[in-house]
């Protein structure tokens, strides 16, 4: 009776009750999640703009995430008018790993840099020696070819000098060899030109030893030229020495010297004895050190002498579980030249000796 009286055809059926409590709940879900999304984008923002951390992290955020109620920040951040001092973050972050690619411009690994010493001469004197001796040296990066730059390759141009060199710290000096220098008329012009603070290293040797050192090795490759005699003079019978040979030019050391004196004064150059360098290889190499401006760290520990060679060798070191001798090219045995014939090249080397002895202060005894 009472359903008549307010119009219903019968009381409210189960499935309509039902679609009513899902639209409330899916009304209420709605209007929570906009409340947590505004308090985590309003607390995101004040992170960016104050500098603090962000409160929500990790890179994943789904639903489910989003859904939770977001915490506030271990560490806030200052406000504009409360400054205060940078907060220590929660861990530290491990440093950066350095790459070993020479292409890196890390300064851990260096810069590649035109040479500040060069070892210009001379040929068959003991320069390989001196190289790979020096080379023990940390302070020193040096490069193992000879670029032939200040003869051969200058047209190439200082960038590409460069980049042929090790890479080296400001510590460290760049060094690099090539015997040729010394007769190359054009080479102490061309390297002042690049510095003329430069400093020049001379191996000299007894200009007849280098000179039939010399003829062994070309022998080695070219087993069909004349004999060292017919090659040394123009008229052995007169005593006319052939200078225009170049294994007898090169030992004329007075001579060379004059070219680089017009561009360095002697104080730039330092002569290394090819004989001593042989007998007293710590001695020979503590006055490179000194030249050079390093502290003296290749001692006699460094050096022992293999007899079959005939000459100093290194140790093995820390990094090397062998010892080092030079090549095989090294070494050889020279070929017997008639006593007269060096007898007669010593007294044509004879003024040549002395004028240079008389220049750079030295006594080298070839005589």
């Amino acid at each position: 009776m009472a359903y008549r009286v307010l119009g219903r055809a019968g009381p409210p059926q189960p499935r309509r009750a039902r679609r009513l409590l899902f639209a409330f709940t899916l009304s209420l879900s709605c209007t929570y999640l906009c409340y947590s999304l505004l308090c985590c984008c309003d607390d995101l923002g004040q992170s960016r703009l104050l500098g603090a951390p962000r409160c929500l992290r990790g890179p994943r955020a789904g639903g489910q995430k989003l859904l939770q109620k977001s915490r506030p920040c271990d560490l806030p951040g200052p406000t504009p008018s409360e400054p205060s001092a940078p907060s220590a973050p929660a861990a530290a972050a491990p440093a950066p790993r350095l790459s070993g690619s020479n292409h890196s411009g890390s300064p851990k690994l260096g810069t590649k840099r035109l040479p500040q010493a060069l070892i210009v001469g001379v040929k068959k004197g003991g320069t390989r020696a001196v190289l790979e001796f020096i080379r023990v040296h940390p302070d020193v990066r040096a490069l193992g070819t000879e670029p032939h730059f200040f003869d051969r390759n200058y047209g190439r141009g200082l960038d590409w000098y460069r980049s042929l060199m090790p890479r080296t710290l400001e510590s460290q000096i760049t060094l690099e060899k090539t015997p040729s220098y010394f007769v190359t008329q054009e080479a102490p012009r061309r390297i002042f030109n690049m510095s003329r603070d430069t400093k020049l290293i001379v191996v000299v040797r007894n200009p007849v030893t280098r000179a039939i050192s010399d003829y062994t090795q070309t022998l080695s490759k070219k087993p069909d030229i004349p004999t060292f005699e017919g090659l040394s003079f123009r008229n052995r019978t007169l005593g006319l020495v052939d200078v225009s040979w170049n294994a007898i030019r090169i030992g004329m050391y007075a001579l060379h010297l004059e070219s680089w004196l017009r561009y360095f004064p002697l104080a730039q150059i330092h002569f290394v004895s090819g004989e001593r360098l042989i007998t007293d290889p710590a001695g020979e190499m503590g006055r490179v050190q000194d030249f050079l401006g390093i502290k003296r760290l290749i001692t006699d520990k460094h050096f022992y002498f293999n007899k079959t060679k005939g000459f100093p060798c290194l140790k093995k070191t820390e990094s090397s579980l062998l010892p080092r001798c030079l090549g095989k090219s090294k070494g050889r045995t020279h070929v017997q030249i008639d006593p007269e014939v060096i007898d007669q090249l010593r007294e044509f080397y004879r003024p040549y000796n002395i004028k240079f002895y008389e220049t750079v202060g030295q006594d080298f005894r070839w005589e």
